[in-house]
């Protein structure tokens, strides 16, 4: 070989050896600027499903609540029966006494018409 050759063949294996160290050297830079891009083009995205999701566990929560009460509400009227029929007794009751009154006082002002000409 001469000298000519064995120096292109040299000058070969060092580029390409440049290379390969260059391309070493950059990998981590690429690749970080890769997740940089695509941080960059996801994340405004990501921000809006984060607040949407904010909004709806907001929203779920309220109407969680407002099933809660009217659960306890309808349970706290079911254990109210017990009052209720004693109102029903206590109007039957009072209205039973009203309209003996009115018979009691009818009598008496039919009574006291007929015998007080």
């Amino acid at each position: 070989m001469d000298d000519q050759e064995m120096q292109l063949k040299v000058r070969r294996v060092s580029d390409k050896f440049t290379e390969s160290m260059y391309v070493l050297a950059n990998e981590p830079s690429v690749a970080l600027y890769r997740l940089q891009e695509h941080v960059r083009r996801s994340l405004p995205e990501l921000v809006q499903h984060k607040t949407d999701m904010q909004s709806w566990e907001e929203q779920s929560q309220g109407a969680i609540y407002t099933v809660e009460y009217a659960c306890s509400a309808v349970k706290s009227m079911t254990n109210s029966s017990v009052y209720f029929k004693n109102i029903d007794a206590l109007l039957r009751q009072a209205i039973t006494m009203k309209e003996q009154i009115s018979n009691h006082n009818g009598r008496r002002y039919k009574y006291e018409y007929k015998f007080n000409p």
